[in-house]
């Protein structure tokens, strides 16, 4: 096994993204995430890659377009408002299907905000974002271990898909440094027959989001909602402390990790609480929380914003039976294990007893 390294959590994406064969980075300036373009523009031309500092978030996400549509594996990352700005470029590779890889190690808002660790962006990433009727698989790390590894799943899901991956993290996760373990990567292979590598000796190729012939974007549109729907055999989820559990606490990425010594807590104190943390944000584990609901009937999401994947929680379990509760935490600073037990507790004397 490979020894452990001391790793911050940028820094464990962008090594990921090179493990991967990430050889194209475009990118901008924003806090809480520039050590990904710092780590990349000092190691990517090492391995024959190309960094460039794009003058603009609109110019990067186009600039990735570009890249992504020779078959070539490439990154862009931003974090929150500079997110916002890229979502034309979103929905176009997204509509003319081009796969690519987009980290948003989110911040505070709305608007400018500040640089604290936030989930407010859970809407924005889970929904699409941008304009049209389109999805992006989007994956949330709670650990800089899993920074690490699902940056390199999200260039095979990106490939396999012909659609771009969403990594949700936030300032928390890309600030704080933990060991890691790199592990071989055994890239996956996906036919790129639609590759724009010049058309010398072979039939010319299109790739387009452009469809104005009667009846062809309703046929394009419903040909990619199928594609959507498939991507629910690439959910994943973790769950603990569930043997026995009255209480179910739902929770994904920073505040998850939180969530773990809350529930250690809660179970030592004698509380039957368990933790389910949702792995991917879309495909949501609907069908996962559904089947616990039929046996457990008590649910309550965390996060840091005013109620988000809440919505998708009540949409998984919100049966007549069930009782869904609710802390908020918006940003501006990062609960203890200790504040979240306490509401976890409320809610535990409300509902058990």
């Amino acid at each position: 096994m490979a020894e452990a390294e001391f790793i911050k959590g940028n820094e464990a994406i962008a090594m990921g993204a090179i493990e991967a064969g990430c050889r194209f980075y475009f990118g901008y300036p924003i806090t809480p995430q520039n050590d990904i373009p710092e780590y990349m523009s000092r190691h990517l031309p090492d391995v024959g890659g190309t960094f460039i500092q794009a003058e603009s978030e609109i110019a990067s996400i186009n600039m990735l377009l570009g890249a992504s549509s020779t078959g070539a594996r490439a990154m862009t990352s931003s974090s929150s408002p500079g997110i916002s700005l890229k979502q034309e470029g979103i929905s176009y590779m997204c509509g003319s299907q081009i796969p690519g890889v987009i980290v948003n190690m989110s911040r505070s808002g709305p608007g400018l905000g500040g640089i604290d660790p936030s989930q407010g962006d859970y809407f924005q990433a889970t929904r699409g974002g941008g304009h049209g009727d389109y999805r992006t698989i989007v994956l949330a790390p709670h650990s800089v271990q899993e920074n690490y590894d699902l940056t390199m799943k999200a260039f095979d899901l990106a490939d396999k898909y012909r659609n771009p991956v969403l990594i949700l993290g936030d300032a928390l996760l890309g600030q704080m440094k933990e060991p890691i373990r790199r592990r071989k990567y055994r890239k996956k292979e996906f036919p790129k027959d639609w590759t724009m590598t010049g058309a010398k000796g072979r039939e010319k190729r299109l790739i387009k989001s452009l469809y104005l012939s009667e009846g062809e974007l309703t046929d394009h549109n419903w040909m990619l909602n199928k594609k959507y729907q498939s991507m629910k055999r690439e959910i994943m989820f973790e769950t603990q402390f569930m043997e026995g559990a009255k209480l179910v606490v739902v929770a994904f990425g920073s505040v998850a990790r939180i969530l773990k010594s809350t529930v250690q807590m809660a179970r030592d104190r004698g509380m039957k609480v368990g933790l389910f943390r949702p792995i991917t944000l879309f495909p949501f584990p609907y069908a996962a929380l559904d089947k616990i609901s039929h046996s457990i009937k008590n649910f309550m999401a965390l996060e840091l914003n005013t109620g988000q994947m809440l919505e998708d929680l009540k949409l998984s379990v919100g049966h007549k039976k069930n009782q869904v509760d609710f802390y908020g935490r918006p940003p501006g600073s990062i609960p203890s294990p200790d504040e979240l037990f306490n509401e976890i507790k409320k809610i535990y004397k409300k509902r058990i007893g």
